[in-house]
C-alpha cells in the first residue's frame, strides 16, 4: 500500500481509542502463552509478504541522495530495523519495491525507480553482510536463516515498473524479484485497480496484462493479486498456471464495501488454485469502524496536501498537520485480535494452507493495530493464535510454510519449461 506519513506521527497515536478484549475463560495464563509465543517466533521462520522499507528510505533521503536512516541499527522511526526484527523473530521480509501510480505518466520513470530501490536493498545487504542477505529462492532464505541472517526477498508493488515491455518481466526476475503486484491505486497498462471504484479501463486484465501473467509463470515470478479489481483477480487466478498470492490483503467480510480487501468468493478462488491470502495489519483493513475512521483521517491529509501543493507524505508540514488533527479528533484503531480474526476467517473458509502474513509495515503509516506496531511484535499475534487453540505446526504454516510452498511451485514451474 502507498506509505502514509508514518515516521513523524507514530508516537502521537499511542493514545488513540481502541477496544480491549480479555482472555477466554480457562485459557492458559498470559505469561505462559507469551513465553511460548516468543519461543515459537524464534524457532520457526517468519516470512512477511509486504514490508515497505525501500520507499520509506526513499522518502527521507539526505541532500547527498543517501538514506538518513540505518536500518541495520535501531531507528527512531519506522516499523522495521534489524534489532526489532530479531526481537520479533522476522526472518524473511519481502521488501516492497513500491512504484507510485503517478509515475505512469512519465515513460521510463517507473522502471528507473524500481531498479533504484532494488539497488538500495542490495546495498543495505552488502553493507551489513553479517545481518542481512538477499534471498532469491526459498532454499536461500532457509540457508540465510540457519546462518543467523535476515533475508531480503523482493516484490514489486505495481506492475507499471514493467512499462510497456514484456522483456522487463525477465529483467526483474534476474534482479531477484519474486512477485509482482500487477497494479496499485490506479488502472495501469496491465490491470484495473480496486481503488478505482466505478472506473474500469479493462474490465479486469488488459491484453498486455494477460501476456504478463503468462510470462511471470514462465520465468518463476509469483502473481500478486493485491490491489486488483475483483474481475482482474478472477481473471488472474484463472489464467495463471501456478498458484497466486494476495501479498497484503485482508478479508472483505469484516469491511463490507472496501474492495481493496478480498471477498469470500475470491478467497475461495485463490485457494482452489492453491494460493495464499496474506493478511494486512493496517487497521483500515481489519474492522469497519477503523476503516470509516481512518478514511476520514486520510481524506483530511489528502485535502491538506492538495491545498498546499505538497507531493510527499513525508513532508514536515504533513507531520505537523497530523499532530494537530489527532489532537482534535478521535481515531479508531484495530487490535492484534482483529488480525487473528481475519486469519481464522480464511482458515474456516478454505483451510490452514491458504493464509499468511502480509503486514504492510512501513506502508500503512500510523494505522497499525494495538499489539502489532512494528516487527518486534509478531509474538503477540502468535500468542492470540495459541490462546485460540491453534497448534504450533499450523502457526508455522501461517508464518512461512504456505507462501514458501507457492514460491517453490512458481520456481519449479519455471524450471520445467
Amino acid at each position: 500500500m502507498r506509505p502514509l506519513p508514518s515516521l513523524a506521527c507514530l508516537a502521537a497515536l499511542t493514545t488513540l481509542s481502541c477496544a480491549h478484549g480479555s482472555n477466554p475463560a480457562g485459557a492458559p495464563g498470559p505469561t505462559d502463552l507469551e513465553a511460548r509465543a516468543r519461543a515459537l517466533a524464534q524457532r520457526i521462520i517468519i516470512a512477511d509478504g509486504h514490508v515497505d522499507v525501500p520507499y520509506r528510505l526513499q522518502e527521507t533521503l539526505g541532500p547527498d541522495g543517501e538514506p538518513t536512516e540505518d536500518i541495520s541499527q535501531r531507528t527512531q522511526g519506522g516499523d522495521f530495523d534489524y534489532p526489532r526484527a530479531v526481537e520479533g523473530g522476522l526472518d524473511v521480509p519481502f521488501m516492497s519495491i513500491y512504484i507510485p501510480a503517478d509515475l505512469q505518466q512519465t515513460p521510463g520513470a517507473s522502471k528507473k525507480l524500481a531498479d533504484t530501490l532494488i539497488d538500495r536493498v542490495e546495498q543495505i545487504a552488502r553493507k551489513s553482510p553479517e545481518k542481512f542477505a538477499m534471498a532469491h529462492s526459498v532454499e536461500e532464505a532457509q540457508r540465510n536463516t540457519k546462518e543467523g541472517k535476515i533475508s531480503f526477498a523482493l516484490g514489486i508493488e505495481n506492475g507499471s515498473a514493467l512499462e510497456d515491455s514484456l522483456a522487463n518481466v525477465a529483467h526483474f526476475q534476474r534482479r531477484g524479484v519474486r512477485y509482482i503486484t500487477l497494479t496499485h491505486s490506479k488502472d495501469n497498462l496491465l490491470s484495473d485497480a480496486s481503488f478505482n471504484t466505478g472506473k474500469r479501463t479493462w474490465n479486469g486484465l488488459s491484453p498486455f496484462g494477460r501476456e504478463v501473467v503468462a510470462e511471470m509463470n514462465r520465468v518463476g515470478i509469483m502473481v500478486d493479486v493485491a490491489h486488483l479489481s475483483d474481475d482482474a483477480i478472477r481473471q488472474a487466478v484463472e489464467l495463471s498456471q501456478v498458484p497466486v498470492i494476495a501479498s497484503h490483503s485482508s478479508c472483505r467480510h469484516f469491511t463490507p464495501g472496501f474492495e481493496r480487501n478480498i471477498s469470500d468468493e475470491l478467497i475461495r478462488a485463490v485457494a482452489a488454485k492453491g494460493g495464499v491470502v496474506m493478511i494486512n495489519f493496517g487497521s483500515s483493513f481489519l474492522t469497519a469502524e477503523a476503516n470509516a475512521s481512518l478514511e476520514k483521517f486520510h481524506k483530511a491529509i489528502q485535502a491538506f496536501m492538495e491545498s498546499r501543493s505538497i507531493k510527499s507524505f513525508g513532508a514536515p508540514e504533513v507531520a505537523a498537520f497530523i499532530k494537530s488533527y489527532l489532537a482534535e479528533h478521535a481515531v479508531t484503531l484495530a487490535r492484534v485480535e482483529d488480525v487473528a480474526d481475519h486469519i481464522e476467517h480464511v482458515v474456516k473458509l478454505v483451510g490452514i494452507e491458504h493464509v499468511g502474513l502480509g503486514s504492510d509495515f512501513d506502508g500503512v503509516g500510523p494505522t497499525l493495530p494495538t499489539g502489532l506496531k512494528d516487527v518486534s511484535q509478531y509474538p503477540n499475534l502468535f500468542r492470540v493464535l495459541l490462546e485460540r487453540g491453534h497448534s504450533e505446526a499450523d502457526i508455522e504454516k501461517i508464518a512461512s510454510g504456505n507462501v514458501f510452498r507457492v514460491w517453490k511451485q512458481a520456481a519449479a514451474h519455471a524450471a520445467s519449461k
